[in-house]
């Protein structure tokens, strides 16, 4: 089972596509898709949209494990979050790919047994399941590959 794991976001919207071997989930793609502070939010949505269709074209995945919103101090950001979260589920949706969602939460309990986890917790935790020389970096990339590893637990045995 091919995953791709994804960290919604407008400025940086995390990806990462990891495969299930024999049971160990191994690290196929990561990165981040980026769009300029200063561009107007419908072509910010566009590149994310042209990005993650080209991520999904080339991986193949054959789901898709999404991170889901949590409350944000900042409306508009919040607001702006969820339209980029919006379009990678459309994307993914139009690919045909069965979508599944993940809280924070979840993903931080998953990864650590602990729901409150840190960032480099969680970062520590996917280099490790991954065997990985190194943290992934950018930290959205991480975050992404955690969505994914998440759901290989979830779906160990189908």
């Amino acid at each position: 089972m091919r995953i791709l794991g994804i960290d919604p976001g407008t400025g940086i919207c995390g990806f990462g596509v990891i495969e299930v071997r024999r049971g160990k989930p191994v690290m196929i793609d990561a990165g981040v898709i980026t769009t300029p502070p200063h561009t107007p939010l419908p072509e910010r949505l566009e590149d994310i949209y042209n990005s993650l269709h080209e991520v999904i074209k080339l991986d193949k995945p054959d789901v898709v494990a999404i991170e889901k919103l949590f409350f944000m101090q900042n409306i508009t950001t919040g607001i702006s979050v969820a339209e980029a979260r919006g379009v990678c589920v459309l994307v993914a949706k139009q690919s045909g790919l069965p979508i599944y969602e993940y809280s924070p939460n979840e993903i931080k309990k998953s990864m650590t047994g602990y729901g409150h986890a840190e960032k480099k917790q969680i970062q520590e935790m996917v280099k490790l399941h991954l065997g990985l020389d190194a943290v992934p970096k950018p930290d959205d990339a991480a975050d992404a590959l955690a969505a994914a590893i998440v759901h290989s637990f979830m779906h160990r045995d189908r």
